[in-house]
């Protein structure tokens, strides 16, 4: 986070800073199995994934859950981030390359609290994940 971000510097139609991810790893997917204590063979075994109709392995949906938070927690302080919601909608794959972008679509004065449209998607523009957060800002700095 290069600032605070406060609650009458963000308007609706802002959006977020964008994060975009390194290609997604084998290897990254067993350290996460590991770190999340999720071992499904589909994340890191090439013939589940093959043999459930993929071409081989595919992410664990909270790896890239993960990178959705750490583009809001980059923007704004945990601390502020009240909701956060999302819905899978494709898999992702090593070498997918995700970028998260998002922005606001309302404020709420009385609470100081913003609401907004998260995503997460490949480099072909396939969608992973839609959301949506709420976060409660200090009123300046």
């Amino acid at each position: 986070m290069t600032g605070q971000v406060c609650f009458k510097d963000v308007n609706v139609g802002d959006e977020i800073p964008r994060l975009v991810k390194e290609p997604v790893t084998e290897v990254q997917l067993v350290k996460y199995a590991g770190a999340s204590g999720d071992f499904n063979p589909l994340h890191t075994v090439d013939a589940v994934g093959k043999l459930a109709g993929f071409d081989g392995v595919i992410a664990h949906g909270m790896l890239v859950m993960g990178f959705v938070a750490q583009a809001l927690t980059a923007w704004l302080p945990n601390r502020c981030l009240k909701k956060l919601k999302a819905r899978f909608t494709a898999v992702t794959r090593p070498g997918d390359i995700i970028t998260v972008t998002g922005r606001i679509t309302a404020k709420r004065p009385e609470e100081n609290l913003i609401a907004g449209e998260i995503q997460a998607a490949d480099q072909r523009g396939e969608v992973k994940i839609k959301g949506g957060f709420e976060a409660v800002l200090p009123g300046r700095r």
